[in-house]
């Protein structure tokens, strides 16, 4: 079971050097339909889903995209969302507890496997201490990053956490751990493996077993305070219909429902 923790950790140096990434962006530029807060890691795969959604006539969806965590306390906080997608059931549960959502609507839309990867032409490992060794490596702060506190719990469970932790760089979303590795910042990284759809140039080097960590599912339910609930429900419907499921699966996840990985 996962806890969460509320206080931050400072980010090691290297995170420091990269711009100001923002992840947040509308699926069109005159956008009127739902405001959808979607965990980083889903960023390509919704955006995929909106193209094909908007060709049924339906208002384009726009987007807020961040660590599950940052948007799941603005929702709480009174965010005008109207549709949130986590990737950490744990937050979902959170924001139930505050009557946040609308639990009825509540679904898994997807799922993914936890990997390292490094630059092109690295080989695989067998053990992830084997692929980490003592390089400097990127992962989620998992102190209230999802894909951060999966890394930490697959490490503990193969017993390498204590070993590699002084290592590890900190980045406060998924998106901005595989952009360090991306940039050459660090020379691994711990991302889902759905990241590899948006970074094909890099190589997967090890996937942790899924017995060692929480399962890696998607949840998506409407907000209670969300002003366009009728937009939200029609997009969350199209997204776990075969069409969407079909998106989602081309940017790397797995499908709920189908539970295989698209091209």
């Amino acid at each position: 079971m996962i806890t969460l923790r509320f206080t931050r950790r400072s980010v090691l140096a290297g995170l420091a050097s990269l711009p100001c990434l923002s992840f947040s962006s509308s699926a069109s530029a005159d956008g009127n339909g739902p405001l959808v807060f979607a965990a980083a890691s889903m960023t390509d795969a919704l955006q995929r889903a909106a193209e094909r959604y908007v060709k049924t006539s339906a208002p384009a969806p726009r987007f807020s995209f961040a660590s599950s965590s940052i948007l799941a306390k603005q929702i709480a906080q009174g965010a005008p969302a109207d549709l949130f997608v986590s990737a950490s059931s744990e937050w979902m549960d959170w924001l139930s507890q505050k009557s946040a959502i609308d639990t009825q609507s509540r679904i898994d839309i997807a799922k993914t496997d936890l990997v390292i990867v490094g630059p092109a032409g690295a080989k695989a490992a067998e053990t992830a201490a084997s692929a980490l060794g003592e390089k400097r490596f990127a992962m989620g702060d998992p102190g209230h990053v999802p894909a951060g506190i999966y890394a930490k719990q697959a490490l503990e469970s193969e017993g390498n956490w204590a070993e590699v932790k002084e290592h590890a760089v900190l980045g406060e979303n998924a998106r901005i751990t595989l952009e360090l590795v991306r940039r050459g910042e660090v020379a691994r990284a711990i991302v889902y493996a759905a990241d590899l759809a948006a970074a094909p140039e890099l190589a997967k080097i090890y996937t942790f077993p899924s017995a060692g960590h929480d399962p890696i599912t998607y949840p998506a339910a409407l907000t209670s305070a969300g002003q366009d609930k009728e937009g939200a429900q029609a997009f969350l419907k199209f997204v776990t219909g075969p069409e969407g499921q079909t998106a989602l699966e081309s940017a790397g996840f797995r499908s709920i429902q189908r539970g295989h990985a698209g091209g």
